[in-house]
């Protein structure tokens, strides 16, 4: 080993650097970590497509590194890739028997000058069985804790199977405690405007964020020409790279899908109650959960319960939260028959994703609306959150209204000061909403419970803008607000 101490790492050089955007609060933390006294290995954990390894690459640029990228191949041919990338950086190849010699070698060539190794898709080399991980990652602990005290390594270990990483902080798992933890999140809106930058309408930059999810690959393909020309080109055509994207998704995670399958359809329609999900994937209540708490583990589904609610009320419900999956077990996944069987792709968009492309923009507005209320009308209230829940009780004894909606309520001290309509539609927002609000709306929430202070602020946005009479009563009435939403959703 005593060559392997002597050589100088060259620093790595990544060609794409200059197309690399955002990231920055995850490059803070990236370079916090490098430039710290900690030998703790680091590990980054993300949903496949969300930007990890173009992120690990803008990492390592510039700085000595070496960059392992794991596969799904035997650990004998693995390790034997490893050796011929090692070879040329180290002046020679190490010998790599076990995972335990790659991971004491990498140490060791650390042994004098701080040293960047990221292992990419690092659960590939820990096996697939239960008995495997749990040797494998026992002698990978164990070669960390004779190791790491004598060097200046610093290892990244970066992993797209969400479930697998998680385990790796699990109590019972033998890298507990030794890692710290690093996840990758999609984009916000804001941060992905560098890859939208092209589309000069704020409203067609929004709708691409809604059908890409704020993932990075995603963005990229879907993020010029026509909304139709670039889902038909992308994610339609028979030779699209995303045409079967969202189950690559599910099975990269899960050996048995199908019932997964359908629960994931069920939910791009909207959110749902545990039964509703239960039924459409034909089993019982009982298991329909455990296969929610598994997606969720995933970070793919959550579940939530209006405003005002505790989180175990029977009124919570669950949604599927990438947009993209969404979008594709919405309009793709139903449709895979009809595009095998010679479906034009032009076709299915004009039939099926045109008229409805408003309706699966809508949850993402307003989770964008909640959030920018929260930023900008943090004087009116603190709290923000949907609420539903059944009618105020004098209509739904009359049977006139069975239930209601908000899209955002707003509480100061406990006690509702706001609420806000959010809507993506096609026509200009009427001024039958402010009376729906004051109408059925405001009794609802009154009825369930919640104390609404004197009259609530009402505030109002619509992607199409407001009628000549909504924005009339708004300039005669201080407890309106239209908010000018393209001009929100324009970060130039």
């Amino acid at each position: 080993m005593s060559r392997i101490r002597d050589m100088g790492v060259p620093g790595f050089s990544w060609a794409s650097v200059d197309e690399f955007v955002n990231r920055t609060s995850e490059l803070a933390r990236l370079e916090d970590w490098w430039s710290s006294s900690s030998r703790q290995p680091l590990a980054m954990l993300g949903r496949r497509r969300v930007g990890k390894s173009w992120l690990f690459r803008r990492f390592a640029h510039g700085k000595p590194a070496v960059v392992l990228v794991a596969d799904q191949l035997p650990l004998a041919t693995q390790l034997a890739r490893f050796a011929d990338v090692m070879e040329p950086v180290l002046g020679l190849r190490p010998q790599l028997s076990s995972i335990g010699d790659l991971v004491r070698v990498l140490y060791r060539t650390a042994a004098s000058e701080r040293l960047l190794v990221v292992i990419d898709e690092f659960p590939y080399l820990l096996g697939s069985s239960a008995n495997e991980v749990a040797a494998l990652s026992s002698e990978v602990q164990a070669v960390m804790e004779d190791e790491r005290d004598r060097s200046s390594l610093k290892l990244l270990v970066c992993g797209s199977q969400v479930g697998q990483m998680e385990a790796m902080f699990g109590k019972r798992n033998p890298l507990h405690g030794r890692l710290e933890r690093l996840e990758v999140q999609p984009l916000t809106y804001r941060e992905s405007f560098g890859l939208l930058s092209g589309l000069a309408d704020p409203v067609a930059r929004f709708e691409r964020y809604c059908v890409s999810g704020g993932m990075p690959m995603y963005l990229s393909r879907l993020g010029s020409r026509s909304l139709r020309e670039a889902v038909c080109r992308e994610v339609l055509d028979r030779f699209a790279p995303l045409r079967d994207e969202g189950r690559a998704v599910v099975e990269q995670e899960l050996r048995e899908p199908r019932v997964y399958f359908a629960v994931l359809e069920r939910l791009a329609r909207g959110p749902q109650q545990v039964n509703e999900v239960a039924q459409h994937a034909g089993v019982d209540a009982s298991r329909a959960s455990k296969y929610l708490s598994v997606l969720t583990d995933l970070r793919l589904v959550s579940r939530s319960a209006p405003i005002g609610a505790g989180p175990d009320s029977r009124a919570g419900r669950w949604q599927l939260d990438d947009p993209f999956l969404r979008f594709w077990f919405r309009f793709v996944f139903p449709h895979q028959g009809d595009l095998e069987g010679g479906a034009a792709p032009a076709d299915l968009f004009d039939a099926a994703i045109k008229p409805g492309i408003a309706d699966h923009c809508a949850p993402v507005f307003e989770q964008w609306a909640l959030d920018w209320l929260r930023v900008n009308r943090s004087g009116t209230a603190v709290n923000w959150g949907r609420w539903w829940g059944n009618a105020a009780n004098a209509y739904r004894r009359n049977k006139e209204r069975s239930s209601e909606e908000v899209d955002a309520v707003g509480l100061l001290g406990g006690r509702v000061t706001a609420v806000a309509e959010c809507k993506w539609t096609n026509k200009p927002m009427s001024s039958s909403v402010v009376d729906d609000i004051a109408k059925y709306k405001i009794p609802a929430l009154q009825d369930a419970g919640l104390t609404v202070l004197g009259e609530p602020k009402v505030i109002l946005m619509c992607r199409s803008g407001y009628s000549p009479a909504l924005v009339n009563r708004a300039a005669a009435d201080e407890r309106i607000e239209l908010v000018d939403v393209r001009s929100a959703l324009d970060l130039r």
